[in-house]
């Protein structure tokens, strides 16, 4: 029997086991078979048995004990020996075994061999498991090959070559006029390997890139070659004429004509000629169409060129092939803030994508169709975004969710129509919205008198039929605690009127308190609006009386708390009740942070993430452990959080409570001297990330200070909020920010404008935090601003 069919007969056996174990005591006899031939110093099956102990490698059996053979095959002169040992070398060996130095010199050996078959043997090794003392000791070698005359060896040493500068960088010099050279050669294997090698070395050497942007016309000629040419059956895939080469060249051209308007206007001829002549019905014609498009975008092209890419990535979105509209959407989103008008156009078909069965393709779609509203088409992509939301699968509600506000936020056309939007939401998916959601509608609600009537309707009607939503059954609470009486009074022009009795709306409370569905925070809300309506109502404010004493031994503390200082209101302070249970005030966007009615004067000025139309905080009547948890956002691992501020007598803790309230830059010192700093200062640098602070106006009691951030990385930033605090005693207000995104390599930036009031002239101190989405993971981070530089500088 042959060694032959001994290996055959070997893997019939293994493949005939019928239990794991058999299979393995098939091949530990094998191995054992093998190691003891291996032993004998004249084995004239050596490469036979090699072959064996690769299939048992293949299999996942340890083989390590061949790697000794691989290297004495390779020394052998005979060709079948040779091409048994070098492919156990890239198979069991690697650089970071002592072995694979072994092998360097019958590799330089072979490199120089007189047959082309052993020198490719070599090369491909080399390109496989090469480490960087064998890359540096055989580069002139494949230097050498580059020029060789045979096509089939110039095709592996272009290969092996880019593996050398991938390896050692440094080394790219060497290849670099070869790499020249091989762009003339007529072979598509050859050049194939060319384009690869001259990408790899412009990408790592700047001055490389500088010297291969002259040859963009021979590239460019290349092209037109490939694009023109007919039916070839060697190179054509589903009529494309070689769309691996295309594809390799178009993405040589995106980095030559990066940044260059020499280069980009030499190329842009032709791309419109690729954009125009290519059949996208195939899957290779839309490759080579996505990289055009990709190709467009990077460069420097005409405005005309951007709009036809922008058109076929549209007709992508129209493909059968989810592959195809997934990616599609995925550069619209890239471009979207460059080229807002142009993809505007297929806003139709990027709203029929959310509707797709691919959770994938839903959540771009959903991520693009939020890029794309605007002021004008606002009603129509709201309408659209909550038919979304109310069939969305579980895991997008919460992404929806804030992205609907945030554009409600940033484009309401009327304050009815923004505070119907976010009910609408909180029906929905009311348990999938941010925390900061209750307290941002609480105040627009304060914010809107002209709808208060209207509003505390609505809330009641929604509260009455469905209590499950949390934050929608807090912000219930809170209008009718505020303006239950216009809810009794039934009198409302905006919507119809409910004929409520003060039976209805506290049995409406009390079963939101006595409720297994309510969080400690939602009864928090309950009880207080219960408290509250003791001074709006007359008839039964007894039956308040006793479902407030009835929490006064609530397990949970927080709701005792205020169960007890509520029945202290009604005993020993009864004549100040209505006073403490007045009307909240309109909260003043102008009050650099604080709403009407606060104090000033006690602790640190907070805002909740920055917005363009709302950026002031908002002070929720939960209890005080829960606002302390919404409102304390930047407090590090050693800081205590900050005390809640409640609504009505919750908030009157003890006389200390006030001066308790702790600087949230704890430790720092103010004292009243101001260190002179560079005008413009780089606070915060990391990942690409650059937020740069600059101050626009003199250092008096009224501070303007700009906060620009850009994103130098090759990924776009989105959803990207700054928040901020300064210490007690400064006042802070944040203007609307210029935008959430940041496109990649630093072509836009997002600008936000900070107002300090500083009447004690104490030192300046900030702490800023940075949230965003990068690569779809959320980062966040925080920086501490200790000196200001000082305008003019």
């Amino acid at each position: 029997m042959s060694p032959t069919v001994r290996l055959q007969e070997m893997i019939r056996v293994i493949r005939s086991a019928r239990t794991q174990g058999e299979e393995r005591g098939v091949i530990q006899r094998e191995c054992a078979a093998i190691r003891a031939q291996f032993r004998q110093a004249d084995n004239g099956g050596r490469s036979h048995n090699l072959a064996k102990l690769l299939y048992v490698h293949m299999l996942g059996y340890p083989a390590h004990f061949g790697q000794m053979e691989c290297v004495r095959l390779i020394a052998s002169p005979r060709y079948n020996e040779k091409r048994v040992g070098y492919l156990g070398a890239m198979m069991l060996l690697d650089e970071n075994q002592d072995a694979s130095l072994l092998i360097t010199n019958s590799i330089k050996n072979d490199l120089a061999h007189s047959s082309q078959y052993v020198q490719s043997l070599a090369l491909c090794t080399l390109a496989c498991m090469g480490s960087a003392e064998m890359c540096r000791d055989l580069a002139p070698e494949i230097d050498r090959l580059l020029r060789a005359s045979s096509s089939y060896i110039k095709k592996k040493a272009t290969l092996c070559a880019v593996h050398i500068v991938r390896k050692v960088p440094e080394l790219g010099e060497l290849f670099t006029p070869a790499a020249r050279a091989l762009l003339a050669e007529k072979n598509h294997g050859v050049l194939h390997g060319a384009i690869i090698l001259i990408t790899e070395l412009c990408e790592r050497n700047t001055q490389t890139l500088v010297q291969f942007r002259e040859a963009v016309p021979e590239l460019v000629h290349i092209m037109r070659g490939l694009v023109t040419s007919g039916y070839s059956p060697e190179h054509t895939v589903a009529g494309i004429s070689d769309p691996f080469l295309q594809v390799r060249i178009l993405r040589l051209l995106r980095i030559l004509g990066r940044n260059n308007d020499t280069a980009s206007d030499a190329m842009n001829d032709l791309l419109a000629q690729v954009a125009t002549n290519t059949d996208s019905s195939k899957t290779a014609g839309s490759a080579v169409l996505y990289e055009t498009v990709l190709t467009v975008m990077d460069i420097k092209s005409e405005s005309g060129l951007r709009v036809l890419a922008v058109n076929i990535l549209g007709r992508f979105l129209l493909n059968n092939d989810r592959n195809i509209r997934y990616i599609s959407m995925t550069s619209l989103q890239k471009i979207v803030m460059t080229d807002h008008n142009a993809v505007q156009r297929h806003r139709g078909t990027i709203v029929d994508c959310l509707k797709d069965q691919d959770a994938s393709v839903k959540r771009r779609a959903l991520e693009l169709s939020l890029a794309l509203v605007s002021a004008i088409n606002i009603r129509s992509m709201m309408k659209e975004l909550l038919l979304f939301l109310s069939t969305c699968p579980p895991e997008l509600k919460s992404h929806a969710a804030s992205g609907i506000f945030n554009a409600a936020e940033r484009y309401a056309p009327s304050q009815r129509w923004h505070i119907d939007t976010i009910l609408h939401v909180l029906t929905t998916a009311g348990g999938d919205v941010r925390d900061e959601t209750v307290p941002n509608l609480i105040q627009l609600i304060t914010n809107t008198s002209q709808l208060h009537c209207y509003t505390v309707h609505k809330l009641y009607r929604a509260l009455v039929a469905d209590i499950s939503q949390q934050p929608l059954v807090q912000v219930a609470c809170w209008c009718i605690g505020e303006y239950g009486d216009s809810l009794l009074r039934g009198e409302c022009e905006e919507t119809e009127p409910v004929q409520v009795t003060e039976d209805d709306i506290l049995d409406a409370l009390e079963t939101v308190l006595q409720s297994h569905m309510s969080s400690p925070a939602t009864r928090g809300f309950a009880l207080t609006a219960t408290m509250k309506l003791s001074t709006r109502i007359t008839e039964n404010v007894d039956r308040i009386r006793s479902i407030v004493s009835i929490y006064g031994s609530c397990i949970d503390v927080e709701l005792q708390q205020r169960a007890v200082e509520y029945n202290a209101l009604f005993k020993k302070y009864d004549h100040m009740r209505a006073a403490v249970l007045e009307k909240m005030p309109v909260m003043d966007r102008s009050s650099s942070g604080q709403t009407n009615g606060e104090s000033g004067g006690g602790g640190v000025q907070e805002l909740e993430p920055t917005k363009p139309k709302q950026p002031e905080v908002v002070v929720a009547p939960q209890p005080a452990s829960q606002v302390c948890d919404l409102l304390d956002l930047l407090s590090g691992p050693d800081e205590p959080s900050l005390p809640g501020t409640t609504l009505g007598p919750a908030s009157s803790m003890t006389g200390s409570a006030g001066g308790d309230l702790l600087d949230l830059l704890g430790g720092l010192e103010l004292t009243p001297t101001l260190p002179t700093v560079p005008a413009a200062v780089t606070v915060y640098e990391k990942s690409g990330v650059c937020l740069k602070l600059s101050c626009e106006r003199p250092l008096d009691a009224s501070q303007t200070i700009t906060l620009t951030a850009t994103n130098a990385s090759d990924h776009d930033i989105t959803a990207f909020t700054l928040q901020a605090a300064v210490p007690k005693n400064v006042q802070l207000q944040m203007k609307a920010p210029s935008g959430d995104a940041l496109p990649a390599r630093s072509s836009a930036s997002v600008t936000q404008t900070v107002l300090l009031h500083n009447p004690n002239k104490v030192s300046l101190k900030m702490r800023v935090r940075l949230s965003y989405i990068s690569q779809g993971s959320t980062v966040q981070d925080t920086v501490q601003i200790d000196s200001f530089p000082s305008p003019g500088l």
